[in-house]
């Protein structure tokens, strides 16, 4: 509740990150598209945590779940629909989705409870998406430290590859594929990125698992 209050509060400010970074936020995109092209076409998935649509408009995905009022308004303005509710109990019928794409699992209130909503949702062999900050690398470490300055870090939870990878496998998925990008400080990206398979060098790390 305090995190949705935080993003209900400070839109603006969250908006202006994606303004301030553009090199960052489209070699993110990057990498997930990435991600999508070993898709088949034309599948029907949800964000789950759209916030304002920067990932889903890119993306394509045209439906998910925002709970911040205020974030969801800017999302619809970008001709997302968006149900209201929470990662650890999905608004959905099981098996339902080609595709679950994560992009705020810091945000996360029990990601592990998330995961297997997202297993539940989705088709037998369906794909999950999932970008984050790895908290071995630069960016995450950046944030953690300036935490308690931020109104959206100060209760993030930032992930080591493993864990994720544990959870994962956990909750139902197989057949991890890794991607990454975001190499260096925020500050020091002039350029956009191209996106390097498997982890442990960029910031920001793509994973998609496959439903058993």
């Amino acid at each position: 509740m305090e995190t949705t209050k935080a993003f209900d509060a400070h839109v603006t400010e969250y908006e202006k990150w994606y303004e301030n970074h553009p090199e960052a936020y489209q070699s993110e995109i990057l990498a997930l598209q990435e991600q999508f092209l070993k898709l088949p076409q034309n599948l029907h998935g949800i964000e789950v945590g759209v916030g304002t649509g920067r990932f889903s408009e890119p993306l394509g995905i045209k439906e998910g779940i925002e709970p911040s009022a205020e974030m969801a308004r800017l999302a619809q303005k970008r001709g997302i629909e968006i149900m209201d509710g929470v990662a650890e109990r999905l608004p959905y019928a099981a098996m339902k989705f080609d595709f679950v794409l994560f992009v705020t699992v810091c945000f996360l209130k029990d990601i592990k409870s998330a995961f297997k909503e997202a297993h539940r949702v989705l088709k037998p062999n369906a794909s999950i998406i999932i970008g984050f900050l790895d908290s071995d690398r630069e960016i995450a470490k950046q944030y953690h430290e300036k935490r308690h300055r931020s109104n959206f870090y100060q209760n993030a939870r930032f992930y080591t590859v493993d864990r994720i990878k544990n959870l994962l496998k956990e909750t139902g998925f197989k057949d991890l594929e890794f991607n990454q990008t975001l190499f260096g400080k925020l500050e020091d990206i002039e350029e956009v990125q191209v996106p390097k398979t498997d982890f442990g060098k960029g910031s920001f790390v793509t994973v998609r698992a496959i439903k058993k």
